[in-house]
């Protein structure tokens, strides 16, 4: 321990990262930033070939910055896992969607621990940062990593550190966001918070890896329960005939005891639609319910479906119906200004769209282009003569640089899903 710890402070631990998506590329460009080298390990040999030539697929990484690192030699990338032998720290960092049934499906998690026990050796740091159910770490990467005689705490050390990555925030990255810990034992877990001092300005310690675990599942719980119920008051506000946006920036005025949720056309992204299914997975195989995810997943779930009765409705009330309407959809990563379209609940309005019959088009400037179930699709020009041709403009995504004022002028209808339109009056306008 007293070795890798050396190496972790002077910078020459050398870092492997096991996946270079949206969470392991960028977290290799901090290591390799701040002087550590790291290697990335990805089985996308097109990923491999990208970061080799300095070219990013990652919006929050400049093909700049990984260019200087690579060249640097401090960054580099491959699909030979036998280097992970030459690692003084793995990280896993590979995804962890979920079945069609919603149970968790793991086996990325699983493929990369039998890699790392394959070349396991003598006072390795592995981290797992793939957000998962409580235990996974101990009950599921710990025997593994055993089962040739290894001991964690003796011969290598074991961790779980959450991600908290967000996609194109600018205020908050990698170094200014708290970092939490938890190790199997407590030298893993020194070990980690050493690790992530040197890129975090926060570390936060806890007592297990279970603990670290479940602080992720309890941060994406939290908001896809509030995002659920403030979905739900959405519905309500439209039986009351209330605006919901009104009432929730008049409740946002109180100083104290509330935090402001928005209603939308659904969950989208990495972590909030899957997360809190992995806890409520885990709860059910000890007997317990828990009755806030289900319901909040089902509200969310709902939400596309309800859009798109909204657009029926309004496209009824001016004596036509969804089959045959143009429609184009602005938006369908799944929020704005970001290329990542994971879980976006603007591919479930499109697709509900397309089976009533409707010509469905979108715009996105960070998406060009679209793949919903077997058909393809490409982002169209935002200009007068193709908004002037829709029957319908629905906003799912408020991207920055839409010009709402430009879209309303030479649109007949607008149904605004995400309150871009806030306050403008206008007949043409259909809110959420």
């Amino acid at each position: 321990m007293f070795r890798l710890q050396q190496l972790i402070q002077t910078k020459k631990a050398r870092i492997g990262i096991i996946g270079q998506g949206y969470v392991g590329l960028p977290l290799a460009i901090e290591f390799a930033a701040y002087g550590f080298r790291v290697t990335g390990f990805e089985i996308d040999p097109s990923k491999v070939k990208s970061i080799q030539a300095g070219k990013s697929y990652i919006q929050d990484v400049t093909d700049q910055t990984l260019s200087v690192l690579v060249k640097s030699g401090k960054l580099s990338a491959s699909s030979d896992f036998k280097r992970m032998s030459s690692m003084d720290v793995v990280i896993i960092c590979v995804p962890t969607p979920l079945r069609k049934s919603k149970d968790p499906d793991i086996s990325y998690i699983v493929a990369a621990v039998d890699q790392i026990d394959r070349y396991l050796r003598k006072g390795q740091l592995i981290i797992l940062e793939s957000t998962t159910y409580p235990g996974t770490t101990r009950e599921i990467i710990l025997p593994r990593l055993e089962r040739r005689g290894f001991k964690a705490g003796r011969d290598f050390f074991l961790a779980f550190s959450p991600e908290r990555v967000d996609p194109g925030n600018k205020k908050y990255g990698i170094k200014n966001t708290p970092k939490v810990v938890g190790g199997i034992t407590p030298q893993g877990t020194r070990l980690a918070q050493a690790l992530y001092e040197t890129i975090v300005d926060q570390v936060i310690p806890v007592s297990s890896t279970e603990a670290a675990e479940m602080v992720k599942l309890l941060e994406n719980t939290f908001r896809a329960v509030n995002i659920g119920l403030v979905n739900e008051v959405a519905l309500m506000c439209e039986r009351l005939k209330m605006d919901v946006w009104e009432v929730i920036d008049a409740a946002a005025t109180k100083p104290f005891g509330f935090m402001p949720f928005y209603p939308g056309p659904g969950l989208g992204g990495h972590c909030i639609p899957l997360d809190p299914h992995y806890l409520s997975w885990k709860l059910k195989t000890l007997n317990f319910y828990a009755r806030f995810i289900e319901l909040a997943g089902e509200i969310n779930a709902h939400m596309p479906e309800y859009l798109v009765a909204k657009i029926g409705n309004a496209l009824n009330q001016r004596s036509r119906s969804v089959k045959q309407s143009k429609i184009l959809v602005l938006g369908v990563a799944y929020k704005k200004d970001i290329g990542d379209v994971r879980e976006s609940p603007a591919l479930d309005v499109i697709e509900l769209l397309k089976e009533k019959g409707a010509d469905v088009i979108y715009h996105d400037p960070f998406v060009q282009n679209l793949k919903i179930g077997n058909q393809h699709f490409r982002s169209v020009p935002l200009n007068p003569g193709v908004l002037k041709k829709q029957h319908c403009v629905v906003i799912t995504t408020n991207h920055s640089c839409f010009q709402i004022k430009e879209i309303l002028l030479h649109s007949k209808l607008v149904v605004d899903s995400r309150n871009a339109t806030r306050g403008i009056q206008s007949p043409k306008i259909v809110k959420l």
